[in-house]
C-alpha cells in the first residue's frame, strides 16, 4: 500500500500536557512516527496548498495557529502555548487581544499545546492525507497517510486531544468537491472523533460511523454518546457506538459490523479512515483489550466494503509496540 508523509511532521514536539490533574510528558510525541516510518516505506507528500484545509477550517481559526507561538513568545512567555481558560456559554467570535484568550477561544483542553513548529507539522500531516487522497483518486485501490498530529479531535475552528488539524475531515470534503462520493468516514480509534462529528453533523453528504470508548468514562466525554446522530440535513448520518473499558475482540467485532452495515447500506462510494492504535491492551492511556493479530481482522473487514479508501492516522500510544500494530492493520487490506 502506498504510504505518504514528511519529516517535518516530527518537528512538532510539546513538552507536557495536562492530564488528570498532573503535568506530564506530552504522549503524543515524535518517536510514535519516527517507529512507524521505520516500517513503511513512506513517499513524501506533495503540497495542495490551503484551499483544501480552508474549504474545512475557519480563515480565522487556521491564522490563529500559524501565530499563536509567536505571539505567546512576544508576550514574554517561554515554552509551549496552553491556554487555562475556555468560554464553555455563548461562544461567539470577539476580536480579543491577549494569546492567553486566543487559545481559549480556539480550544476546548489543555492537552493541546502549540510549541514552536506545531503549524508546520500539522500542515504537513494534512498534507500527507490529501497526498494519500490524490493517489486513490488516481486509480489505487487505497492509500495510508502516516499523519502526525494526528485529526480527528479538531473541530473546524478549535483543536484539541493532540489535534490541530481534521486531516480525515479535509478529505472527505475534498473527495466530495472531486465527484467521488457519497463519502463515508469510519473512526477506530479509542477516543470518539469529536472533531469529524461536529464538522459533518448537519451535513448529509458524509457519514459519519464510530467506534470508540463510552465517553460517559472517557476523553472527550461530552460527545460521542449513542443518541448524538446528526441534525438537520445530517440526521441519520451520524452512528455512534460507544464500547465500555475492558472490550476485547468479542465485543468490538459486532459493533464493527454495525458500522460496516450502515456504511454500505448508505451508500457509500469512498472511504476515508480514522485509524487509532490506541484500542490496544497495553496503550498506556486507553483501555480496550485488543490484541495485534486483531488489527488484521479489523482491516480486512472494513476491505470487504470494496471501497477506495485512504487510511489517516491517529492514536496509538505504546510506542514499542505501535509499528507492529500499524502493520499489521495495513496489511489486512490485502
Amino acid at each position: 500500500m502506498r504510504t505518504f508523509s514528511d519529516d517535518r511532521q516530527l518537528l512538532h514536539a510539546p513538552e507536557r500536557e495536562l492530564h488528570n490533574g498532573e503535568w506530564v510528558p506530552y504522549a503524543e510525541c515524535p518517536s510514535r512516527m519516527a517507529s512507524i516510518a521505520a516500517r513503511c516505506a513512506a513517499e513524501p507528500a506533495a503540497d495542495f496548498g490551503l484551499e483544501p484545509i480552508l474549504a474545512v477550517h475557519d480563515a480565522a481559526y487556521v491564522e490563529f495557529l500559524r501565530s499563536a507561538h509567536d505571539e505567546w513568545l512576544a508576550a514574554g512567555r517561554a515554552g509551549d502555548a496552553i491556554g487555562y481558560a475556555f468560554p464553555v456559554v455563548r461562544r461567539r467570535a470577539l476580536d480579543l487581544q491577549r494569546i492567553d484568550a486566543k487559545i481559549g477561544q480556539f480550544s476546548f483542553d489543555a492537552s493541546t499545546p502549540i510549541a514552536q513548529h506545531t503549524w508546520q507539522s500539522a500542515y504537513w500531516s494534512a498534507q500527507s492525507a490529501l497526498s494519500a487522497l490524490d493517489a486513490v483518486a488516481g486509480g489505487e485501490p487505497r492509500a495510508f497517510a502516516l499523519c502526525r498530529p494526528p485529526g480527528h479531535h479538531a473541530g473546524a475552528d478549535y483543536m484539541g486531544g493532540y489535534c490541530y488539524l481534521n486531516n480525515a475531515a479535509i478529505v472527505a470534503r475534498r473527495a466530495s468537491a472531486m465527484g467521488l462520493g457519497p463519502v463515508a468516514i469510519l473512526d477506530v480509534d479509542y477516543h470518539h472523533g469529536n472533531g469529524t462529528q461536529d464538522i459533518f453533523y448537519a451535513d448529509g453528504d458524509v457519514f459519519f460511523a464510530s467506534i470508540h470508548a463510552d465517553p460517559v468514562t472517557d476523553y472527550p466525554f461530552f460527545w460521542g454518546h449513542a443518541d448524538e446522530t446528526g441534525e438537520g440535513e445530517g440526521a441519520g448520518s451520524t452512528l455512534n457506538l460507544p464500547l465500555p473499558r475492558g472490550t476485547g475482540w468479542a465485543g468490538y467485532e459486532p459493533a464493527l459490523g454495525r458500522a460496516l452495515e450502515a456504511i454500505a447500506h448508505w451508500g457509500a462510494k469512498f472511504l476515508v479512515v480514522s485509524f487509532g492504535a490506541d484500542t490496544f491492551a497495553d496503550d498506556p492511556i486507553s483501555h480496550f483489550r485488543l490484541v495485534t493479530a486483531d488489527y488484521r481482522r479489523i482491516a480486512e473487514r472494513i476491505a470487504g466494503l470494496g471501497l477506495p479508501t485512504v487510511i489517516a492516522m491517529e492514536g496509538g500510544y505504546a510506542v514499542d509496540a505501535l509499528a507492529a500494530n500499524v502493520e499489521e492493520f495495513l496489511g489486512g487490506f490485502g
